[in-house]
């Protein structure tokens, strides 16, 4: 049986397209350092996909390899909306068949309704303008599109309490999030549980954690902390955070249960509005 390929993301794609073109044009990567002016060591960062060129280094690259615009023209699809260290997450759950998340403190960005997306993105920095926080919105928004039309991956979704009860926004938006998540839920759209805080430690209370799998590649794990991500496709880490999601799902309630709880203090968000 063939070994599974990783899943790539579309900067792994560009880095192989680059050094495909650099073969093919018989040169090595200190070669193509010399004339794009930087380090060999740069040229197998791109290759590799763990970085991209600025739009100087592709120009040059296109005129050391004959490739005609090619790789500044790619360079402008690839440059992300995202912060560098989920970059690659959100490309890779573009091509998930399912998805494990799980959030300590805060609605995980798939599930977010615009309101708490501006008010967590609020708390980011001390300056922000109408303009940048819609944009930061929109972005968010966006990634959401996976759960539309037949491909849409299986989601399940675990919450601490402390999400639940957390008021970002005021109680209004809590309100508003926290029936949309209902919604999602009662409609199909995902499989939902809530760890109460009288279950106590579990395997999760470190941070958050996303698991993806994929039909034709091995799984990865993403955990995340403040201003830092990291992505892992080491089987045995990928297996430990299995392990650790699946512990934690066990002490969480049964969906139905989880449901009633967060419908019980949506509704005392709304009682706050009266």
């Amino acid at each position: 049986m063939p070994e599974a390929r990783k899943p790539r993301t579309l900067r792994q794609m560009y880095g192989e397209e680059l050094k495909l073109r650099r073969i093919a044009a018989g040169m090595t990567q200190e070669m193509l350092s010399d004339i794009v002016v930087c380090s060999p060591t740069l040229i197998s960062h791109f290759e590799a996909g763990r970085r991209l060129p600025n739009p100087d280094d592709a120009k040059r690259i296109d005129a050391a390899l004959g490739t005609d615009g090619f790789f500044a023209r790619w360079l402008e699809d690839l440059e992300s909306r995202y912060a560098d260290f989920f970059a690659a997450v959100a490309e890779l759950e573009l091509q998930a068949t399912e998805i494990r998340q799980y959030g300590s403190t805060l609605i995980p960005g798939l599930l977010q309704t615009d309101g708490y997306s501006r008010a967590v993105f609020r708390t980011h920095g001390p300056n922000h303008t109408a303009e940048e926080l819609d944009q930061k919105v929109v972005v968010r928004r966006a990634r959401a599109k996976i759960f539309d039309g037949p491909l849409a991956p299986v989601v399940w979704t675990l919450l601490d309490e402390a999400c639940l009860r957390r008021k970002v926004g005021g109680a209004a938006v809590m309100a508003e999030q926290l029936l949309k998540i209902v919604g999602m839920a009662e409609a199909g759209r995902l499989r939902f549980h809530v760890l109460p805080f009288g279950a106590g430690a579990h395997a999760l209370q470190a941070g958050m954690l996303y698991l993806m799998d994929f039909q034709d590649a091995p799984p990865v794990a993403y955990a995340e902390g403040h201003n830092v991500g990291y992505l892992m496709d080491d089987p045995a880490m990928v297996q430990m955070c299995q392990m650790g999601y699946n512990l934690a799902l066990s002490d969480a309630l049964p969906q139905q249960d989880s449901l009633a709880l967060v419908r019980a203090i949506a509704k005392e968000y709304e009682g706050e509005q009266e």
